[in-house]
């Protein structure tokens, strides 16, 4: 794997003896997309779909946290173990410290956070998530971002965009356009070749850290942004950042994006 900081490749899953747990928070509750976890991809349920594709990176265990008893139902219909975690919790990462305390684990346990609408997660990329935080000890926590190179996605808000040091430790997420080009021919949010990440919301944490996270504070500038890990920063702790060589594989946000996963997961479109 290569360091944080540097390109790397996540293109299949790996195997080895590094112990981690993959947690995957899921509720029903979407304003754009109704019942997600339960919509139907190529005959199963997204959640399991979901969990699946994560048990490919070679977790100790995957387990689904949820609020749902239908979600439940239809995870162990699959075979797939799932957790009844509380209805209020304010995040998935709330929903993930309880599910820790559910698990019994220890505070140096390495925890994955796997996005329930992620049913093309890359295995390989979750992997490398886990390895580089279990290198960095420093850390509380770690990440991915990949390369961007379209001024218009540089722009959009809604991608968040990440700026590290120079060990490869997040040193701001933003919805802005940063690093500004100041110089940049023609003015304007532009990007600069080489110089731009975007933000790809795949964590693994320290369980430890898991559980103490909710009880700090919120930051001025997570609220500002709306970016619940610039808590992490706010207070002192560090983030790791694994620079993948590869964009990780469509989300399902919308009806649009559960057709264009349909259609990638039923033959349609090649699977990335």
């Amino acid at each position: 794997m290569s360091p944080a900081g540097t390109a790397g490749t996540t293109a299949g899953p790996a195997t080895g003896a590094l112990p981690f747990h993959i947690i995957i928070p899921a509720r029903l509750a979407s304003t754009r997309l109704p019942n997600k976890p339960l919509a139907d991809i190529a005959g199963l349920p997204m959640i399991v779909q979901v969990a699946r594709r994560a048990a490919l990176a070679g977790a100790a265990q995957v387990v689904v946290a949820t609020d749902s008893e239908e979600v439940r139902q239809a995870c162990d219909t699959h075979g797939v173990r799932a957790l009844m975690t509380r209805a209020d919790h304010a995040s998935g990462s709330d929903r993930l410290a309880e599910a820790c305390e559910q698990l019994g684990l220890p505070d140096d346990a390495l925890v994955v956070n796997v996005q329930g609408d992620e049913p093309l997660i890359a295995p390989g990329m979750i992997r490398a998530c886990a390895e580089l935080l279990a290198q960095r000890p420093q850390c509380q926590m770690s990440t991915v971002a990949h390369a961007i190179d379209d001024d218009a996605e540089f722009a959009n808000p809604n991608v968040v965009k990440l700026v590290t040091d120079a060990q490869g430790l997040a040193l701001y997420f933003s919805r802005a356009p940063i690093p500004w080009w100041r110089d940049a021919p023609g003015g304007g949010a532009r990007i600069r070749p080489g110089a731009v990440m975007r933000h790809v919301g795949l964590y693994a944490y320290r369980a430890g850290f898991l559980r103490r996270f909710p009880t700090l504070p919120v930051s001025p500038l997570e609220q500002i942004e709306a970016l619940e890990q610039l808590r992490v920063l706010w207070h002192g702790e560090r983030i790791a950042v694994f620079v993948s060589d590869e964009r990780p594989g469509p989300g399902v946000d919308t009806p649009e994006d559960l057709a264009r996963v349909r259609a990638l997961l039923t033959g349609a479109a090649s699977v990335p």
